[in-house]
């Protein structure tokens, strides 16, 4: 120990490095020793220069002394606490409270402003927004950049810079400033001028260690301490003439403070999004379309359920139909009566009884003839069915009475038999050989009930087409119509429980419109379901390709990260900085397809294409969206929190 060191070591040294070894490799790569068996004590208030040529392992030890760095072997006391039993966080900690770093490469992060570079550790130890910003101010303006404060780094000199790096070591106090090579990128007068700064931060009491190879910028310290293959060979210095203050090692875990980090975040990550703005707008494109495309499906599978439940509905949702399947034992032909239907009439739920008779005849009109479905029908059709008559009228009970021989025409047989006629009211066509007078022309149903066409029919009374038509009066089916909605499986139940008791047998069929509508409506659903699985992958999609831009950002910042590190952030900053960088891109995707998707719904209902917008849906798309961007980024965010601060600072 030489005499300068001699002098000093009545005082407990702030920093204690016994028997420091350092390897790299081992294992498959050859092991390669930096440093050997180091010892080495510093203490508050020392301006120490630690000299030595390229490869001693004074860049090794000082990453060590700044906690970037672990030893292979050896102790490492900080005030008299030992370093190995701090976790990631608190070298953090101590990075953040006990450390300002100045780098040869000053180390600046490209996207900010010197002022944001200055204010970065003050941000990751929970000082507040007006708190920071004045203090750098000040730093910024004392170090003589206060009209510089907005540039970003290549808008400044090599010396302005490293003043930036320097006022960003001091930002949180500096009690230990660790240079490397603070002047090896400068020419002579800007090395003079940080080493002026450096020496009057030393008068002040900092803890000033200086890593060089210049010994002339060496001797400006007040120890020197010269490394040589990672061993000391000389030490050699003197008393400091300021003795600096010491250091409360008690940890002190920050408080959540998720509104400033995230809106910092946020802030960010946008700066770096619009510097990218081309690649962001590509990787944007997946999520874009994937939020549309789900918007959209789901809107037109909504209004198309719509659509067609309506159409179904048109013939009544609170009606039951029912049908002959074969010959009763005691009436041969359909199984069904007259006398069926009338007990049926007396069922409280019932509130009307339609009977049916039908079949398919020969039409004619002049010369024209037609083969079409002939339904005989009451006269109760147009109010039980939601059906009514674009012109004239529908038969009367006093018509179904007398047999009269009265028809309605469906619109679609109106055109096939009387294409020049608009209005076929008043003319007669022949049913057979029955001749019978057109009184009205049906509205249009415009839907297919299984193969039949609703419109390509022609309804006359039921008597009428009993014993005129058909030869047969018995019902071919029957349309029952339930009081309440509600009682229809209470109704259905009952005509089912009287029939059995008459016949003995279920030689007859009944279905409900509601369950018809239901299973309708199950289908779109199914259907629905499909479409937004098939607009789903667009999302999926998309999150890979936000996957993939945040591993690429995360290589091209690598160096970014180092500093952020260096400067005291800890992993879960680091994993909150790149995650909200994830998620934000997803949420400008997703408000973007949202947009997007409203505005292909309008122009699909302006096409008259049904279109039903659902709040949930869109809530749903957008919620993905971020969502995605969650998990796809997660793994990258992982990746850049997890990097060794000593090869992220190193990375070009």
């Amino acid at each position: 120990m030489s005499a300068g060191a001699a002098d000093i070591a009545h005082s407990p040294p702030l920093i204690s490095l016994a028997g420091i070894r350092k390897h790299y490799g081992g294992g498959d790569k050859p092991k390669v020793d930096i440093l050997h068996g180091l010892s080495l004590d510093i203490h508050a208030g020392e301006f120490v220069a630690i000299v030595g040529s390229s490869g001693s392992g004074k860049s090794t030890l000082m990453n060590i002394l700044g906690c970037l760095d672990k030893p292979s072997a050896g102790s490492y006391h900080f005030a008299g606490r030992d370093i190995a039993e701090f976790d990631s966080d608190e070298l953090a900690w101590l990075r953040r409270e006990a450390f300002g770093f100045v780098f040869q490469g000053y180390h600046l992060i490209a996207t900010e402003s010197a002022q944001e570079n200055v204010e970065i550790p003050a941000l990751y130890s929970g000082v507040p927004e007006a708190e920071r910003a004045a203090r750098a101010q000040a730093l910024l303006e004392r170090l003589g950049l206060g009209e510089r404060m907005q540039n970003r780094p290549n808008q400044l000199s090599g010396g302005q810079q490293q003043r930036v790096s320097i006022a960003r070591a001091l930002m949180n106090g500096g009690r230990i400033i660790l240079a490397d090579e603070p002047t090896g990128a400068l020419d002579s007068r800007s090395g003079e001028e940080v080493m002026q700064l450096l020496a009057e931060l030393a008068d002040k009491g900092h803890t000033i260690i200086l890593i060089t190879h210049d010994r002339e910028v060496a001797a400006r310290a007040q120890r020197v301490i010269e490394i040589r293959d990672g061993l000391i060979i000389s030490d050699q210095g003197k008393r400091p003439a300021k003795s600096g203050p010491g250091f409360d090692m008690h940890y002190r875990a920050e408080p959540a403070r998720w509104r400033g980090d995230m809106l910092e975040a946020c802030r960010a990550a946008w700066r770096v999004m619009w510097i990218n703005r081309f690649r962001t707008a590509l990787t944007l494109l997946g999520i874009i379309i994937g939020v549309a495309s789900v918007i959209v499906m789901l809107a037109i599978g909504l209004g198309t359920k719509q659509r067609v439940v309506e159409k179904l509905g048109a013939f009544g949702s609170n009606l039951l139909y029912m049908s002959s399947i074969g010959e009763s034992s005691r009436i041969p032909g359909r199984s069904i009566t007259l006398a069926d239907l009338e007990a049926i009439r007396d069922i409280p739920q019932i509130a009307h009884v339609l009977p049916n008779v039908t079949g398919n005849k020969v039409v004619r009109y002049g010369n024209t003839d037609v083969q079409t479905y002939i339904r005989g029908t009451g006269a109760e059709m147009p109010r039980i069915q939601s059906w009514p008559t674009r012109y004239g009228e529908f038969f009367s009970e006093e018509d179904d009475r007398n047999m009269a021989t009265v028809a309605v025409l469906g619109q679609k047989v109106a055109h096939n038999l009387m294409p020049d006629i608009e209005n076929p009211v008043g003319q007669t066509i022949l049913i057979g050989n029955v001749p019978f007078q057109v009184i009205g022309m049906l509205s249009s149903k415009g839907a297919l009930t299984g193969d039949k066409d609703e419109d390509d029919l022609i309804m006359i009374p039921f008597t009428t087409a009993g014993t005129r038509v058909f030869g047969q009066r018995e019902p071919t089916y029957t349309i029952m119509q339930v009081a309440d909605m509600k009682d229809i499986f209470a109704a259905e139940k009952a005509v089912d429980e009287l029939l059995f008791a008459r016949h003995r047998i279920r030689d007859y069929g009944m279905r409900n419109a509601a369950a018809s509508i239901a299973a309708e409506a199950e289908t779109q659903d199914t259907m629905r379901l499909m479409l937004a699985l098939i607009a789903a992958i667009s999302l999926i999609v998309g999150g890979i390709g936000v996957m993939n831009v945040m591993l690429m950002t995360v290589r091209e910042r690598t160096r970014e990260i180092g500093i952020r590190m260096a400067t005291g952030a800890r992993q879960s900053d680091i994993l909150h900085q790149f995650l909200t960088e994830a998620v934000l891109v997803s949420t400008v995707g997703g408000v973007t397809g949202v947009v997007l998707g409203l505005g292909i719904g309008a122009a699909l209902i302006f096409w008259d294409v049904p279109v039903i917008f659902s709040l949930t849906a869109i809530a749903g798309a957008f919620g993905c969206s971020v969502v995605t961007g969650l998990i796809f980024g997660f793994m990258p965010a992982r990746q850049a929190a997890r990097l060794d601060p000593v090869v992220a600072l190193a990375n070009e």
